[in-house]
């Protein structure tokens, strides 16, 4: 009898702190400035409470096992999120590292501790500190089966300065992954399965995914390539179908993407994903008139939306033990 486990991946869209939270580091106080202005403790209640709609649909409405989540300021705002879940009956606990970005966002992962263990976290360092967040690798295992699965997360720097001039600082993040993947395989071997999941600011067919981080559509080349780092990019085909969990100018972009080890494909797996679970989750509570994420903005840009959500869909897919 197998076990099912859905994770999913959600950019948050700004999860910032109070205007006034006492916990703020002056180094953070400096970089927010003005970003956080209005952005009270009541406002911040209701964006988590928004967010935990929305998380609490997932899987079936049941919510998921695992969840990695980009664009929080901090733990204090991950744990209210996930204090918010409370009416799912989870024991969600999180893995969260302090990142040296600069915007003064990280990157965090909750997971069902009933499910999971996590044996070791690790936040690898970008060399380009002022253009990416730090890496967040979390070591997890399966307590009913005792089999071992790696959770990558990723926030590469966006494009807001234009593609073309940003572009360089996202293949640095995706070089860097390939490196970290390569020094997981040597301790731990090929066949460890590595799901690697985040808002890439890039789609499936960008050089950074394609020719850094080593992402391809092609699944007989991960499983037989040389090269046991290269990754099966599972959002190729919802990428072929001009679907997107961003949009830019009225057009869908596919920036939030899972990409998998040759460890969930080959011969004998320990742990394998359901190809055709893969999806981007857009419910109909999630998005407006235009049928495009309903975001929440803030205050301080004129942009606060208290019914919105935010500015990404989320993705899921199910692994089976």
């Amino acid at each position: 009898m197998t076990d099912e486990y859905q994770i999913a991946w959600w950019n948050l869209e700004n999860l910032f702190d109070e205007e006034n939270a006492k916990s703020r580091e002056s180094r953070i106080k400096s970089i927010i400035k003005t970003e956080v202005k209005g952005w009270t403790k009541k406002k911040l209640e209701r964006k988590t409470t928004q967010l935990s709609k929305i998380i609490g649909l997932l899987n079936g409405s049941k919510g998921p096992d695992i969840l990695g989540v980009c664009e929080i300021e901090n733990r204090n705002v991950l744990q209210k999120l996930v204090d918010n879940l409370s009416f799912l009956g989870r024991n969600y606990k999180i893995a969260h590292e302090e990142m040296g970005d600069g915007r003064g966002i990280d990157i965090g992962l909750i997971y069902d501790s009933k499910k999971f263990k996590m044996t070791k976290k690790f936040s690898h360092w970008i060399i380009r500190r002022n253009s990416s967040r730090d890496i967040l690798q979390v070591n997890l295992t399966v307590k009913k089966s005792n089999k071992k699965l790696i959770i990558i997360c990723n926030h590469w720097p966006s494009r807001r300065e234009g593609i073309t001039y940003s572009e360089p600082f996202r293949i640095v993040a995706a070089d860097s992954l390939n490196y970290f993947i390569q020094k997981i395989h040597k301790i731990r071997g090929i066949q460890t399965p590595i799901l690697v999941m985040g808002d890439f600011n890039d789609t499936p067919k960008n050089k950074s995914i394609k020719e850094y981080a080593l992402g391809t559509s092609q699944l007989k080349r991960v499983i037989n390539d040389g090269n046991p780092s290269r990754l099966y990019n599972l959002m190729s085909v919802l990428h072929s179908k001009r679907l997107g969990t961003y949009y830019h100018k009225s057009k869908p972009k596919l920036l939030d993407q899972f990409l998998a080890s040759r460890g969930f494909f080959i011969k004998n797996s320990s742990l394998t994903i359901k190809r055709d679970s893969v999806k981007i989750e857009d419910f109909k509570e999630i998005k407006n008139k235009k049928n495009r994420p309903k975001k929440f903005g803030r205050p301080s840009n004129k942009t606060l939306d208290e019914n919105g959500f935010s500015d990404h869909f989320p993705i899921s897919l199910v692994v089976i033990d």
